[in-house]
């Protein structure tokens, strides 16, 4: 899956979190895309099963969706403490960062990143 694909992902993932329906236009809101083409990406989705969409617009993740957006918001998260605490970037530029190093980071690399952040959070305790 490309980056694009991911993003909308984890955007309907998040804006699903905050108890709210989900619709292509608030998906071109959140990330300031036209409709046209959050409508043609959640075609894309829907065809690779990742996405629901329902008679009335509504956009729900299939079981397979929300693993992969579960997944990206991890890492988003995760990335993004990890540069606030090693590399002292505010929340603001860490979280830019995230964005776009959670779409290319290894597995291996990842594993390394939490076991770091494990490590830095049993010694502060």
């Amino acid at each position: 899956m490309h980056e694009s694909g991911e993003n909308y992902l984890e955007t309907i993932y998040l804006l699903q979190k905050e108890g709210k329906a989900v619709h292509s236009v608030d998906v071109a809101k959140a990330l300031g895309f036209s409709k046209p083409s959050v409508s043609r990406a959640m075609g894309l989705l829907k065809n690779a099963e990742y996405i629901e969409i329902a008679k009335n617009g509504e956009i729900s993740l299939t079981k397979s969706g929300l693993k992969k957006a579960k997944d990206l918001s991890q890492k988003h998260e995760a990335i993004t403490r990890f540069l606030m605490m090693t590399a002292d970037v505010s929340q603001e530029t860490a979280e830019k960062d995230a964005c776009k190093m959670e779409h290319f980071i290894q597995d291996e690399t990842f594993k390394g990143i939490l076991n770091f952040m494990k490590q830095v959070d049993e010694y502060e305790a």
